[in-house]
């Protein structure tokens, strides 16, 4: 029983213990923050530690622990109540606020926008308090939109390090308006950064060079910053324009030029990695580095302090993400280690290395890179040895890259579909055979030509064009490989109790599994004379209870543990409804209860005012809410089928997010109005649903669609033509729009797309002249109304409100939208009929669910 003696002796090891200890205690802290987690409990509780430590009582090791926990908790809890603004405003924004520093970050020139972060050395407020020290040290994140195409050059010469001065508008970062959304002002928190200022236009902003004998910790950077510039320049002319952006994300990791489809479809097959800097680059590079030295005649001390020497320089040209930062002190660690002959196992070294990452900077811990790259580090050392014993493969290095691979997809499984939502069923095998050949002949060649163009681009072309040619074959594979859309499986955002449960598990699978293995191999060498008959006969049941009760118990039970992770809601006996946040625009999410499936109404859009001669303000990769917004929130909220995708009507607000929810999630149905609007997004968006197998379906008053037992749609408008044509192009959408009334579990709801009060009408008449019986469905209220037209004063009339006495509306606008919904008179006439209002432009996504006949609402902001 070696194996699990040496499973288990790991928590004996020290650092170990002060590893997770420590992780554990900025853990509780980041989740229960509270007041007295300071550097008082830190300092007390290590002082305690060391009594212990020296003193030794029963039970020592768990109370260090708990002490190492409490101190990590007390660093963490000062740490986290030192960042704070020294700008104390009230208001959201204020317009007229002064700002004079120096530029601190490399300054990105996207279209017509400029983005960098700058560290004040005064800030002046028209309003409000004056910032405490005159805003000097306040680290502010900045953008400024570009309004004449000759100041895109104008600044793409500023640089870190240069001063600043401008007056623009202040303002704190956006919070996540939708349940599980993006959190930008949590996101710039973790950067030290509390506000953001925006101005438009180069008009009255300075920017001038440092002062010659002016100096800081940004010369170097600044000086680094020029380097790694002259280096993507060299791979733009060495490698073609659809590839030159993945060299620089995988050689120096500029990732801004990557192209946005191609990161997509690395995204899908979980081959992110290979473009982003990591411990892999860092091993080639000292692969490389150490080889080449060798070659030169240089001894062993001579290469391992140059290679220690070099590590920094190559981290911070390849742009210092923790992952890299990582695994660069990690390999420091290593080869100082080597050259004194002292090399130890490389657990304690990743730790030793994540513990100092952590001290220096505790907000590493929410960081995803961070985070996935220590979880695999961490089960590579400790999983693959286990690996090798359990898979009947002889050669060594198939059998060591078999196991690295599995142990890769099964330790990053968790992070993976906790932040991205997806997993390839070919993740594995995309991982075990284009991950060697990236490494292995892609970067190490590319390296080359890189820095042989610094010589000669005669010499360093040949090595280009083969990556080339090699990057063709690779990208057509990946291509290819992530459009199988039944390989390709979604994944709710698990709870942490499931992320335990599946560690948990896992490990006691494979200690099951080396157990098991161990008793073979030890039944087949021990003679049976060592025994007596009753320890023999022992030593045989508790091996078949091992393998016939135990370990299949496991196994069920993994598996169990997946399947309620891929599928949650099963037989859920509560039906939802997600009025989702997109801004200007409509997006409705319905789950009905049991296996109803899913519906998606709308999916909203981005609306652009560019006009022709413009076209340079289009940016690399433009916010687009289907693309950033709504499909990762469908697929955090395991959304792997839509089956009916209801389309009101064809303005883009309505239909623009939808292209890139049916490119990315299966869709069965698409109900739509059955007019075509003359515009190419629209043309697109069908003729993909046509390529994808979906059908379209021509909703009119009259139809009916039942989704499960208890909940039954009824489309009331719009209503057929008398001579029974078919799709017409109609460019005015709105009176068009589909209206249906949706009946969940004893409530009812109406959802009223964008008609204008002449189409509420001309509804209204014609069900109430149908025959008794039939116009049953205006009888009685309607729990809930989506109010039509984003609360446009040209809808929701008196007598719409009168017929349908709605408890509840619901309306759906953009925060400060320059229609100005919803209108006051919609608002007044809401009120005279008591209706409670909720407004995502106010209160963010609204969520109602819908238990026993009872509606249950919340919101994800407070008014």
């Amino acid at each position: 029983m070696a194996n699990r003696r040496e499973l288990t002796g790991i928590g004996r090891r020290p650092i170990v213990m002060l590893a997770l200890c420590w992780t554990l205690g900025y853990a509780v802290a980041l989740v229960y923050p509270m007041a007295w987690m300071n550097l008082f409990l830190a300092f007390g509780a290590g002082i305690f530690c060391c009594l212990v430590l020296m003193l030794k009582p029963r039970g020592s090791a768990w109370f260090a622990g708990m002490l190492i926990a409490l101190a990590a908790a007390g660093w963490y809890g000062e740490y986290d109540a030192g960042n704070r603004s020294l700008i104390r405003l009230e208001a959201e924004e204020t317009n007229g606020a002064g700002f004079r520093g120096r530029i601190m970050t490399p300054v990105e020139v996207d279209g017509d926008r400029v983005s960098f972060q700058a560290k004040a050395d005064r800030v002046s407020l028209a309003e409000g308090f004056p910032p405490e020290n005159g805003g000097r040290g306040e680290l502010v994140q900045f953008s400024i939109r570009l309004v004449k195409q000759e100041e895109q050059e104008m600044a793409k010469h500023w640089q870190r390090g240069d001063k600043i001065e401008l007056e623009g508008t202040l303002l704190r970062p956006g919070e996540a308006r939708n349940f599980g959304g993006f959190d930008y002002r949590d996101y710039l928190r973790f950067q030290h950064i509390h506000w953001q200022m925006t101005a438009k236009g180069l008009d009255g902003i300075s920017v001038t060079p440092p002062a010659f004998g002016e100096w800081g910790g940004w010369l170097v950077l600044r000086a680094n910053d020029r380097f790694r510039e002259q280096l993507a320049a060299k791979v733009e002319q060495l490698f073609p324009e659809e590839q030159s952006g993945f060299m620089k994300g995988m050689l120096i990791g500029l990732e801004d030029d990557i192209d946005p489809e191609l990161f997509d479809q690395f995204s899908r097959l979980g081959l992110t990695h290979i473009i982003a800097i990591s411990g892999l680059n860092v091993a080639i590079f000292l692969a490389c580095l150490i080889w080449l030295m060798r070659r030169c005649g240089f001894t062993r001390e001579t290469y391992l302090l140059t290679a220690i020497a070099l590590m920094p320089v190559y981290i911070a040209v390849t742009g210092a993400a923790p992952s890299i930062v990582r695994a660069g002190i990690m390999a420091m660690i290593g080869l100082y280690a080597a050259y004194q002959h002292r090399l130890k196992d490389g657990l304690h070294i990743a730790l030793i290395a994540g513990v100092g990452m952590l001290i220096w900077e505790p907000y590493y811990l929410v960081n995803v890179s961070f985070q996935l790259s220590f979880l695999v580090t961490l089960g590579i050392i400790l999983g693959v040895p286990a690996m090798n014993k359990l898979l009947p493969l002889k050669r060594p290095r198939l059998r060591d890259a078999v196991s690295i691979t599995v142990v890769a997809q099964f330790v990053s499984f968790p992070l993976t579909i906790y932040y991205f939502s997806q997993f390839s069923l070919l993740s594995f095998a995309a991982n075990f055979l284009l991950v060697p050949v990236f490494s292995m002949i892609v970067m190490p060649a590319g390296t080359a030509a890189m820095l042989l163009s610094f010589l000669s681009q005669y010499i360093a072309k040949p090595f280009a064009w083969f990556v080339g040619q090699v990057n063709t074959l690779l990208f057509w594979i990946v291509d290819g490989s992530s459009r199988s859309e039944w390989l390709q499986t979604i994944w709710p955002s698990p709870e942490p109790v499931w992320i335990l449960m599946y560690y948990g598990l896992l490990a006691l699978l494979v200690v099951l599994m080396l157990g098991e293995r161990d008793s073979q191999e030890a039944g087949e060498k021990t003679e049976p004379m060592l025994y007596t008959m009753a320890e023999h006969r022992g030593r045989e049941r508790a091996r078949r209870w091992i393998r016939y009760v135990l370990l299949p118990a496991v196994i069920v039970s993994f598996a169990a543990v997946l399947w309620t992770g891929y599928d949650p809601r099963r037989e859920k006996a509560e039906g939802r409804v997600h009025f989702i946040d997109v801004g200007q625009g409509d997006s409705i999410l319905i789950q009905p209860p049991g296996n109803g499936g899913s519906l998606l109404i709308d999916g909203g859009g981005t609306l652009s005012f560019r006009k022709p001669g413009e076209e340079w303000k289009q940016r690399r990769d433009p916010y687009e809410v289907g693309r950033k917004l709504l499909v990762p929130l469908l697929k955090k909220r395991g959304v792997q089928t839509i089956d009916e995708l209801i389309l009101t009507h064809q303005d883009v607000d309505h239909f623009g997010g939808l292209q890139a929810v049916i490119e990315q999630i299966p869709v069965k149905r698409l109900i739509f109005n059955g007019t075509l609007k003359p515009a190419a997004g629209v043309e697109k968006l069908f003729q993909t649903a046509l390529d994808r197998g979906i059908q379209l379906v021509d909703a009119r008053a009259g139809d009916r669609l039942e989704k499960g037992q208890d909940t039954v749609l009824h489309f009331l408008y719009p209503f057929r033509e008398a001579d029974g044509s078919g799709l017409r192009l109609e460019q005015d959408q709105n009176p068009s729009s589909i209206v249906f009334l949706m009946e969940m579990s004893g409530t009812r709801w109406l959802f009223a797309g964008d008609i204008g009060e002449g189409a509420e009408r001309k509804l209204l008449e014609r069900w109430s002249a149908l025959e008794p019986g039939t116009s049953k469905l205006l009888e009685s209220p309607v729990d809930v109304l989506k109010v039509a037209h984003h609360g446009s004063k040209s809808s929701t009339s008196e007598l719409w409100l009168r017929v349908w006495r709605p408890r509840h509306a619901v309306i759906s606008a953009g925060v400060k939208n320059v229609y100005g919904h919803p209108h006051p008179s919609v608002l007044e006439r809401l009120a005279a009929h008591r209706v409670s209002v909720h407004r995502t432009d106010r209160h963010g996504e609204v969520q109602m669910t819908v238990r026993e006949g009872k509606i249950y609402m919340r919101t994800k902001m407070k008014e």
